[in-house]
């Protein structure tokens, strides 16, 4: 799987999107931010709001100094009001739904929006919560030992790498 077609994709979704009127992006750190800042790039949009979902999330007690450490490098920030907001939340990798569900109780810590719509660029399926996107790039399968990792490079384009899952 391309993650570079799998961004494109979404990129058409969104310009389509627009036409339903106006959203707030805001995308989950790391990797659902590193899309949304090239999203607001290639539409011109003023701005993105980004999540860090560390300290909502049910596992933090195993993730301790890691969750610690994202927070601090990309923590919450939302330049918009999310109070009756159409938002749309932007991760790379849709598993289980945990994250998300995480990113849902951060964004309503800043108010309570009109809508909020989920865009992923690959879905793994596999939920372990009732949590569906609007926009996906591809419906993949990857092992269960395995983690799908978007990078991005100096350029800004992006690819996936599979990764052991830490036990």
């Amino acid at each position: 799987m391309n993650a570079e077609s799998l961004y494109q994709k979404l990129l058409e979704n969104l310009r389509s999107r627009l036409q339903c009127g106006p959203f707030e992006l805001a995308g989950l750190a790391m990797g659902g931010a590193w899309i949304a800042e090239r999203l607001v790039q290639d539409l011109g949009l003023p701005h993105y709001g980004v999540i860090n979902v560390a300290f909502h999330r049910d596992d933090y007690a195993e993730k301790g100094m890691t969750a610690l450490r994202t927070s601090s490098t990309m923590p919450t920030k939302l330049p918009f009001d999310v109070n009756g907001a159409n938002i749309i939340l932007i991760d790379d990798v849709l598993f289980t739904g945990r994250t998300v569900r995480a990113a849902l109780n951060e964004l309503f810590d800043f108010g309570r929006p009109a809508q909020v719509e989920l865009m992923v660029l690959a879905d793994r399926g596999k939920r372990e919560l009732p949590i569906r996107a609007n926009f996906v790039g591809e419906a993949i399968e990857v092992p269960d030992q395995k983690i799908l990792v978007l990078e991005k490079d100096s350029a800004g384009k992006f690819s996936f790498q599979l990764e052991e899952r830490e036990s």
